[in-house]
């Protein structure tokens, strides 16, 4: 007798082949529920449970989801452009104006991962301010505010590194002028003026320290500090004290001798 449909997906989640991969078999209940979350490599960050007022609509909903969602278009327009581009003092400005001109949807991949980007660094800044109107960054969140303040900082980074790439006139002078601010801190400036541009001008070598930053250093960073970041709020139940945790309240005060032979 033919099997329906019903009946021979059950037959495939009960297979040795299947519970060897999902290990948490099948059910409705809590607990299975719980564990298909746990045990699932791509899901395993996020919590078990979540508050309905935690997913409900609000004006600045899901910031940080969007953030995260800018730099995955960052990280796939950004590893398409690297088909077309040489990290070289010659070349450099000439795969821009193809990717321009002669590619095909260049402009838009370019104009894409452009915008992206400085989409990315608004929206870090205003899940920054929310994290912080809201309390957030209290016990015990502290350490998760600090990786907050890494991933913004990495942000910014990945915005200045990348903006050296197209080695036109305005990317030059900007690196410049950024570069020289740079050697104006006082004790080390000069050094991490040096180490920026491996050298004392905007050259060749600072073209290619800026590339291997934007597309290698800095992006494993990011991804790794996300990482930490999406496990540390799992582990906290949540973003907001106030809708996590109740405010736990002091213990009662024990009773002296006196009040107890008082009472008997």
């Amino acid at each position: 007798m033919p099997l329906n449909a019903g009946q021979l997906i059950d037959k495939v989640r009960g297979s040795r082949v299947w519970r060897s991969v999902f290990r948490s078999g099948t059910g409705s209940s809590t607990l299975h529920r719980a564990l298909a979350i746990q045990q699932n490599i791509f899901l395993h960050l996020f919590a078990t449970k979540v508050r309905k007022r935690m997913v409900r609509f609000s004006a600045t909903w899901f910031l940080g989801t969007l953030t995260f969602g800018t730099f995955l278009i960052l990280v796939i327009t950004g590893i398409l452009l690297m088909l077309y581009y040489h990290p070289s003092v010659p070349q450099a400005y000439a795969d821009m104006k193809d990717l321009q001109f002669v590619v095909s949807s260049g402009l838009f991949l370019r104009n894409l991962h452009r915008w992206s980007a400085q989409l990315m660094v608004f929206l870090v800044f205003a899940h920054m301010f929310k994290v912080f109107y809201r309390g957030a960054y209290r016990t015990p969140r502290e350490f998760n505010w600090v990786i907050g303040v890494v991933l913004l900082l990495v942000t910014l980074l990945l915005s200045y590194t990348g903006y050296l790439l197209p080695w036109d006139q305005l990317a030059f002078w900007a690196i410049t002028v950024g570069s020289n601010l740079s050697s104006s801190v006082p004790l080390v400036g000069g050094k991490i003026h040096f180490l920026l541009l491996g050298g004392n001008q905007v050259n060749a070598n600072a073209l290619l320290r800026f590339y291997v930053l934007h597309c290698v250093v800095l992006p494993l960073a990011a991804i790794l500090f996300i990482a930490v970041h999406f496990w540390r709020i799992r582990k906290d139940g949540g973003l907001y004290v106030q809708q996590s945790e109740p405010i736990p309240k002091p213990p009662p005060a024990p009773e002296s001798a006196a009040t107890a032979k008082e009472g008997q």
